[in-house]
């Protein structure tokens, strides 16, 4: 039995990757046998219906959770919660953010922030191959986050964030939409579960600091502008719907009401 606790956690959460997630983990791979700690890494398989989960599982030093498809909220938080590290950083399958991006991250928690979040807005951010129409509705999406839910951030969806491990285990179990309830969905389900992550850290009073990072565009994105945007609009009302129920308040028993998000 391991009981030895990683310095990092590396969560994944991927649905119908067998294109792209080989070499994120190869990558990844790489990265990690040059440093001076240990860590884990975590591919959290949401129901795909191709190689994903058998790919991921010949790869040394990976561990494939199985799940049902549920969306990308659900497997987050599922590898969230199994991750044993100090630190726990979450990444999208095709590594849209370099892996060494994390060091960037890592400097803000060492320095007392006990949320880090990759953002691909501000000085020093690089946004590479996104076309001009995805970046505009990026960005009328934030202003209504910011009205909404989660103020002062400029960019609440970029894949790559990182928490403390005791942080990340509090305001995941806190949670409320994506939680054990959530049925299984149809197709990718991209959702806008990092404005609840983000929300729920400030009801906890976390520090969360906003990382200028590299991020090229994914021509393979599942993102669907229709179907999507309403899926995250809805997400971001329901946060602030939960709030007014009371289900954020500390004492409260975590994903144990009915939140609205089942499909």
């Amino acid at each position: 039995m391991v009981t030895e606790r990683p310095y990092l956690s590396i969560v994944i959460p991927a649905y119908n990757e067998e294109r792209r997630l080989p070499q994120t983990l190869a990558s990844i791979k790489g990265y990690l046998d040059q440093q001076p700690y240990e860590a884990e890494v975590l591919v959290v398989d949401d129901g795909s219906s191709d190689a994903t989960a058998s790919l991921a599982e010949q790869c040394p030093g990976v561990q494939v959770l199985r799940r049902d498809h549920r969306g990308k909220g659900f497997a987050v938080r599922a590898g969230a919660l199994a991750a044993r590290g100090e630190y726990v950083l979450i990444t999208d399958a095709d590594l849209a953010v370099p892996i060494e991006e994390w060091e960037k991250l890592q400097e803000r928690l060492h320095n007392g922030y006990d949320v880090a979040i990759g953002s691909r807005e501000g000085v020093g951010a690089r946004r590479v191959g996104e076309p001009w129409h995805r970046h505009m509705m990026g960005r009328v999406f934030n202003l209504i986050v910011q009205g909404v839910a989660v103020g002062g951030i400029q960019d609440t969806q970029c894949g790559f964030k990182a928490l403390h491990h005791a942080v990340s285990r509090e305001v995941f179990q806190r949670m409320q939409i994506y939680g054990e309830h959530m049925r299984p969905v149809r197709g990718a389900a991209v959702t806008a579960y990092d404005v609840e992550l983000l929300f729920v850290a400030r009801r906890c009073h976390y520090r969360i600091a906003e990382v200028p990072v590299y991020w090229r565009y994914g021509t393979e994105t599942k993102v669907d502008p229709l179907r999507d945007s309403f899926r995250n609009l809805r997400d971001v009302f329901l946060v602030r719907l939960n709030d007014w129920r009371g289900l954020y308040r500390a004492g409260q028993a975590p994903n144990t009401r009915h939140s609205g998000a089942n499909e």
